[in-house]
């Protein structure tokens, strides 16, 4: 199995390269994950001089909707990737929010001092990292006493066809890897009670977890291709394995099998999330 730092460096590689599909499909991507960053926000209790730091920030959700909760305090985004935090800095700067910071680091190595923040919150980042007791002790070593920590990871590739329907199609024209027993992949932290227990080993009390229900709306299933192929990391790594007429088979089998999810103008194809919120202990 590669090293922590290998993995490292080949997510930073793989996020920078999908910045650009990020970007372009920001407002479906945005609307899709925004319940999972509701939820959590929810459970943050965010006051308006809030500290918060969010880790693996990508284009800067939930940490812009919490830094416009907190107008008298500080948001600090983090990624691996440059590429992302300086599209999360210009839709930033499109929505007219001041009070955040951009820093490149890793979850299991922060740069802040101990107790620096109120908050921390990490959408979809848990099940990426290399080492996750070791960054679940560092979210908690950077949180004041009493403050809070959310989380949001994927459910079962069941209950995400948003996803599953792609990779199926892909898998009709290339042989996928099977994943590493305990690497960084999608749906490595799907398990009830996986995060929470790395929560009570970093010593958070109180913790809860609940699903949230998702959905991907597209304009029809040919941009649900479109967008998938291009921003979700493990379709567009395996689709860059085959030729045009092989990406033309695939496309064509994707499309075929979202059309059960048309609804009307829109394709609504469903996912599902679990939440995780955890506090230090007071």
């Amino acid at each position: 199995m590669p090293s922590p730092e290998q993995i490292r460096d080949g997510q930073r590689a793989a996020w920078a390269r999908l910045s650009t599909g990020w970007e372009k499909w920001d407002s479906i991507i945005m609307d899709q994950l925004g319940p999972a960053g509701t939820a959590m926000i929810e459970r943050l209790d965010i006051a308006a001089d809030q500290q918060h730091l969010d880790i693996a920030s990508g284009t800067g959700e939930p940490g812009l909707s919490i830094a416009r909760l907190a107008p008298k305090g500080r948001v600090v985004l983090t990624d691996l990737a440059a590429e992302m935090l300086d599209v999360a800095a210009r839709r930033a700067a499109a929505q007219g929010v001041s009070n955040i910071e951009t820093k490149v680091c890793s979850a299991d190595e922060l740069p802040f001092d101990d107790a620096s923040f109120d908050s921390v919150s990490v959408r979809f980042g848990y099940m990426f990292f290399p080492d996750m007791a070791k960054a679940t002790a560092e979210f908690a070593r950077v949180l004041k006493p009493g403050g809070r920590l959310a989380a949001s990871v994927w459910v079962s590739p069941d209950d995400n066809p948003w996803t599953s329907i792609a990779m199926q199609a892909i898998t009709t024209e290339v042989e996928l890897p099977p994943p590493a027993p305990d690497g960084p992949t999608m749906f490595r932290c799907a398990a009830p009670g996986y995060v929470s227990a790395l929560y009570a080993d970093a010593g958070l009390l109180d913790i809860a977890e609940w699903d949230v229900p998702l959905e991907l709306v597209t304009d029809s299933p040919e941009q649900y291709w479109e967008m998938i192929s291009e921003h979700v990391s493990l379709a567009v790594a395996a689709l860059q394995q085959v030729d045009d007429k092989a990406r033309e088979r695939i496309r064509t089998h994707a499309i075929a099998n979202v059309t059960a999810f048309e609804q009307g103008a829109k394709t609504r194809v469903p996912g599902l999330a679990r939440c995780i919120v955890g506090t230090k202990r007071a």
